[in-house]
């Protein structure tokens, strides 16, 4: 496999800093790949605008980005798709396309002159949708309607998830992406791959782990031969008690996660079924062994999707460790001592798995890390390792070092955003 050292710039650098200005910084990096979205965005005053950097259900509010976004490390933001989608594509559809708008009109065509920039210089270019969450161009902004939401064992909607993912068996949801894939491969046809974030369920809180009982489930289990109760009531079980999976392990939910690895699958074929053969398909994954939580098969995806970015986002994994043991009433050293041990991150202390300040190393194993990426490798044929820029200089050159070295230097980088000046010419040395 080729050396790949890829950047996510969205669409919001291009527009403040300029594409020249990006793409020298890129170079300066020794980037020959490039992410970006098919959205532009602007500052806004409204309470109900998004939050640039992400907060991450609350967790993230330390975060503050490294480069000025129009003069501010934090800001208020409102979005709007950076063409005008083809609305006969989504005919019939629950869900529709976010439309273009005058923010479109003003801004729109800078992604595009991105995309031929960056292509001229001889650097890839990647598109990043959302798999799941209408209208998919950007993270925070939609989600599911009430009938296409994943449930828990108990039928219960889940409060308070990270993520806004609607339920992969959800035939709405996977017509919807169908469709969003044909529009932005006929609005930029010369992208050179397409890469979809979080094509599973998200493991981010406990709770997660127990999806998905929605009655789109209930019907897929069914077709695919799946004792759906039994499921159920093994899901229902760790509902109640949380803290057993301290002793019992992650396989207590194998059959669970080997049906969302199906939906996951199934999923991923469609995407690839709508995409020109030219363009790649690539799979945003979380790392083992969320994966078997998420329903993220790296073999069985290996066979759909041309790669698969392997996320060793690390500031995420403390906190996340922090909400299971709250949720298992496990707060204490002997809790945070086997909740790592479960998942492989290292030997951190108690209060230190929390979300880290922007000035804190990620409190998380070297080893452990590429222990995650060798093991993603020995199952799939193409992976690389995806790191985040997020936190002090030394500790995200070193992240890099580590992904670099385990994933036989394929890595990328998110985001743009976190990477100063200092850390792209870091980024540089790499060899």
């Amino acid at each position: 496999m080729s050396r790949l050292l890829g950047i996510t710039v969205m669409p919001e650098w291009i527009q403040a800093e300029g594409i020249d200005r990006v793409l020298d910084n890129l170079q300066m990096a020794g980037a020959n790949a490039v992410g970006t979205s098919p959205y532009v965005m602007a500052p806004s005053d409204d309470p109900a605008a998004g939050r640039e950097p992400p907060i991450d259900a609350g967790a993230g509010k330390v975060r503050l980005l490294d480069r000025d976004l129009w003069g501010k490390r934090e800001l208020r933001c409102v979005t709007a798709p950076s063409f005008a989608p083809d609305t006969s594509l989504y005919a019939g559809l629950r869900y529709q396309p976010a439309p273009a708008s005058e923010l479109t009109e003003r801004e729109g065509e800078k992604v595009g002159a991105f995309i031929a920039a960056a292509q001229k210089r001889g650097i890839q270019v990647h598109l990043q949708v959302q798999a799941a969450i209408p209208p998919g161009y950007r993270v925070q902004f939609g989600g599911p309607e009430a009938e296409d939401e994943p449930l828990l064992p108990d039928g219960a909607v889940h409060v308070g998830r990270v993520d806004k993912n609607g339920s992969l068996a959800a035939p709405e949801i996977t017509a919807y992406l169908e469709a969003l894939l044909r529009d932005v491969v006929k609005a930029y046809p010369t992208v050179d791959a397409v890469r979809l974030d979080w094509p599973e369920y998200p493991p981010y809180t406990l709770d997660a782990w127990l999806f998905d009982f929605s009655a789109h489930a209930a019907r897929a289990a069914e077709a695919k031969g799946y004792d759906f109760k039994a499921m159920r009531e093994v899901a229902g079980r760790y509902q109640a008690e949380p803290a057993r999976f301290l002793e019992d392990g992650l396989g207590a939910l194998a059959e669970l996660g080997r049906f969302k690895a199906d939906l996951a699958v199934d999923l991923l074929g469609r995407a690839r079924a709508v995409l020109p053969a030219r363009t790649k398909l690539v799979a945003h994954a979380f790392p083992p062994p969320w994966n078997e939580l998420s329903g993220l098969d790296f073999g069985r995806v290996g066979a759909v999707a041309d790669d698969i970015a392997v996320k060793l986002y690390t500031m995420h994994w403390p906190m996340m460790l922090k909400g299971y043991l709250e949720r298992m009433g496990r707060l204490d050293a002997a809790g945070a001592a086997a909740i790592q041990k479960l998942f492989d991150t290292g030997d951190a202390p108690l209060d230190a798995i929390r979300y880290p300040e922007p000035h804190e190393a990620h409190p998380v194993g070297a080893e452990a890390q590429a222990r995650k990426i060798r093991a993603a490798a020995a199952a799939a044929p193409s992976i690389h390792a995806a790191a985040h820029a997020y936190g002090p200089i030394d500790d995200v050159l070193a992240r890099a070092r580590v992904a670099w070295e385990a994933s036989n230097k394929r890595i990328w980088f998110n985001r743009y955003g976190y990477l100063s000046d200092a850390k792209l010419k870091g980024l540089g040395t790499l060899n």
